[in-house]
């Protein structure tokens, strides 16, 4: 697994009544080829993977990997309460073709440190899939620590993280300790610029879901060293990054996708569609971004 690059965690696209929409669903994912994504990521918080059926999480990577195939490698988020079905989860997305893994720490337990490093390594030493740790403790209570991540450097599988602590300093520390050893994504929209330029290698994006090309060539023109173009490019995207950072990411990120014709609004209970003031805020930040959309 190549780890470099932008891999959008896409929505789930549904219809009107909540049932898969597998059609825009395919074409968003199209269009995020087409803007040079190194792979695509389901099942994220962006997925509404909580409200899924495990049949419908099997039709989503069935069409994603037929979709993908010899293009793009296909990742499936993990995100299980329980160990035993973790690695279930994880031998069933082989099974369907996915090559890689997004993987959550314990969901809804607080594991110690020997509980942590156990759960890691229960799901490593049971599938040969590549992982991605995705260490996010603001949304979901743990934090993997530098001294997980120790312990954890003899699962050659192990091989990444996203990097959603919201503290940058941490893409340092991370190169400090290992050199190369875990590639490291940006998970978190608003701290992309900054998380590439001091090394990050990839990144996890959530607007690249109604932005493909934008978000691609801001990652380009900061790897290619143009930091003063990729700086002008982020300050007209950021009040679009933003939208990534709030509770309702989701409905926000699914308003602009269907403003650039890349999707649509319905979400599944108990999320609801956008109304009112709140609508029309959100709204106004997309349109007046596109209005002075980059060429």
């Amino acid at each position: 697994m190549d780890w470099s690059g932008v891999f959008p965690a896409v929505t789930t696209k549904f219809t009107e009544n909540e049932s898969l929409d597998l059609v825009s669903f395919g074409a968003n994912i199209e269009k995020q080829i087409e803007a040079g994504v190194k792979g695509i990521i389901l099942g994220g918080t962006l997925g509404e993977s909580s409200v899924l059926e495990s049949q419908e999480k099997r039709e989503l990577l069935q069409v994603a990997c037929e979709i993908c195939e010899n293009r793009v490698p296909v990742i499936m988020n993990i995100a299980e309460s329980k160990t035993s079905k973790a690695v279930e989860a994880c031998q069933q997305a082989l099974d369907q073709g996915a090559e890689g893994l997004m993987l959550l720490p314990p969901l809804r337990y607080r594991p110690d440190d020997r509980e942590m490093v156990a759960y890691f390594q229960a799901i490593a030493e049971n599938t040969p899939l590549p992982i991605m740790i995705y260490n996010n403790p603001v949304d979901y209570g743990n934090l993997v620590t530098l001294e997980h991540f120790e312990d954890l450097t003899r699962f050659e599988n192990i091989q990444a993280v996203k990097e959603s602590t919201r503290d940058t300093g941490n893409i340092t520390r991370m190169i400090n300790r290992f050199g190369e050893r875990f590639k490291i994504l940006c998970g978190v929209d608003t701290l992309a610029y900054e998380s590439l330029s001091l090394g990050a290698q990839g990144w996890v994006a959530g607007l690249v879901c109604a932005f493909p090309k934008e978000t691609v060539k801001l990652f380009e023109l900061v790897k290619e060293g143009k930091h003063l173009e990729a700086a002008e490019l982020n300050k007209w995207f950021f009040p679009l990054l933003e939208l990534d950072i709030h509770p309702k990411l989701v409905q926000y990120i699914k308003l602009a996708e269907t403003k650039t014709g890349l999707g649509t609004e319905y979400v599944r209970a108990p999320r609801l569609m956008l109304t009112g003031e709140e609508r029309q805020r959100v709204e106004a930040i997309i349109d007046e971004q596109l209005k002075h959309r980059p060429v």
